[in-house]
């Protein structure tokens, strides 16, 4: 009833997000199940709400593909970024529409018109009236790659009636994959599940695998401007940006910036303009990767406000600041960082991804910090230890390599659960 009542302010909010970002105002249809595409019969589901999610389902969707080459793929999101990205990777070969919003009903009609097999939801969606819908028409739903962090643990847990309902939710579920035994037990006393329904296989990150193109694209960067170390800033969120442009400036004077590129990516495409903004007024010369490289060489920062590259500027930096995690936001992924070898810095904020943040700190990957100005002050440091940053690379080298697996091992689980061998 409540879902109800607040529909109309939900499809508000989706035009008012749409004045920035246009792709919220195409396929709105879809939002209430009603498909162009044609069906597909038996077709394998999997649910991965946005880009992070989308780009960790990759090495999952390209082994269901080589395990099930006749059966087709409908990836369902619910963002426009999360959708873009589902095209970059995977053109034509997989269906990507949007996810309706909650109601049985329209969950039920996206059901009879594609007709899956199974639903696999990445990481931690739990939609009520979706995984009820599949009970209903028995179809076995598994939460992949799940993790379920303390402070959502407690979020969930406060609230009697929003405890019972996940609590139900959770407990029609066919299986919870969980990232870590920490996860695991997180899921079991959320959900009041037997052991037998949480099953551990590790993140399926780090078996992604980065685009070669990319990372010859990032090295072409590096080779065209050796005298410049770069520093990179990656998936900023908002607030971020002004605290680590501000401790940039106190961190680094005049001289240390000549020798120095910061680059500076935020996480959502809609703030390009807001960030370019936020360099300007910081006193700093902005060039933007959109214009292509022109001004790079002249400028203080470079604003990577390009889609699908930030491979790319991983490849291309010396160090890696993770964004998220100078605010109370919980911290973004830094597995790509550490598949390609680059010292990591992080902020306090890391609870999204604490099994991993924990891994690379104890491997001597990466380093958290209090705050931006001690995150410019350790990069100011680090790019002066050559050394260190070499060690740093061997370690994330090693992280990634040590923990690579966890997508045979839910591929596994995924054919038992449909009864194949």
């Amino acid at each position: 009833m409540l879902l109800a009542l607040s529909l109309p302010l939900i499809v508000a909010r989706l035009f008012w997000r749409s004045l920035k970002l246009r792709g919220y105002r195409e396929n709105i249809a879809e939002r209430f199940a009603r498909y162009q595409q044609a069906s597909k019969h038996g077709c394998l589901w999997i649910h991965a709400v946005s880009v992070g999610e989308t780009r960790a389902a990759e090495p999952l969707i390209r082994r269901l593909k080589l395990r099930y080459p006749t059966r087709p793929i409908l990836l369902t999101g619910m963002t426009p970024t999360g959708r873009a990205t589902a095209q970059e990777l995977f053109g034509d070969a997989v269906t990507c529409v949007y996810l309706p919003y909650d109601f049985v009903a329209l969950h039920q009609r996206l059901i009879d018109h594609f007709r899956p097999s199974i639903l696999l939801i990445m990481e931690t969606e739990i939609w009520p009236n979706l995984l009820h819908a599949c009970q209903q028409n028995a179809i076995p739903a598994l939460l992949v790659n799940a993790r379920l962090s303390e402070k959502s643990l407690r979020r969930y847990s406060r609230l009697a009636p929003a405890r019972a309902l996940v609590r139900e939710a959770l407990q029609s579920l066919t299986v919870v994959v969980a990232q870590s035994v920490y996860d695991a037990s997180r899921f079991r006393l959320l959900g009041a599940l037997a052991a037998d329904k949480t099953v551990v296989t590790g993140n399926i990150k780090f078996d992604v695998l980065t685009e070669p193109l990319l990372i010859a694209r990032g090295e072409q960067w590096r080779a065209a401007r050796p005298h410049r170390r770069v520093l990179l800033c990656a998936s900023t969120r908002e607030g971020e940006e002004a605290l680590l442009l501000a401790a940039y400036v106190c961190a680094f004077d005049a001289g240390a910036r000549r020798d120095t590129l910061l680059v500076m990516v935020p996480r959502h495409p809609q703030r390009f303009d807001e960030v370019a903004g936020e360099i300007e007024g910081a006193g700093l010369r902005c060039a933007r990767r959109s214009l292509g490289m022109a001004g790079i060489d002249t400028c203080d920062v470079l604003l990577g406000d390009s889609m699908g590259e930030m491979a790319a500027y991983y490849s291309w930096c010396d160090i890696a600041i993770i964004g998220g995690s100078f605010l109370p936001l919980g911290g973004q992924n830094l597995i790509e960082a550490c598949a390609l070898g680059k010292p990591v810095i992080m902020g306090p904020s890391t609870f999204n991804f604490s099994s991993i943040v924990q891994l690379a700190r104890d491997a001597g990957a990466m380093l958290q910090v209090s705050d931006a100005l001690e995150a410019m002050h350790a990069a100011r440091k680090l790019l002066q230890d050559d050394a260190r940053r070499k060690n740093m690379s061997v370690a994330s080298f090693k992280l990634i390599d040590a923990n690579r697996g966890a997508t045979e091992k839910t591929l596994a689980l995924i054919v038992s659960v449909l009864g194949e061998n």
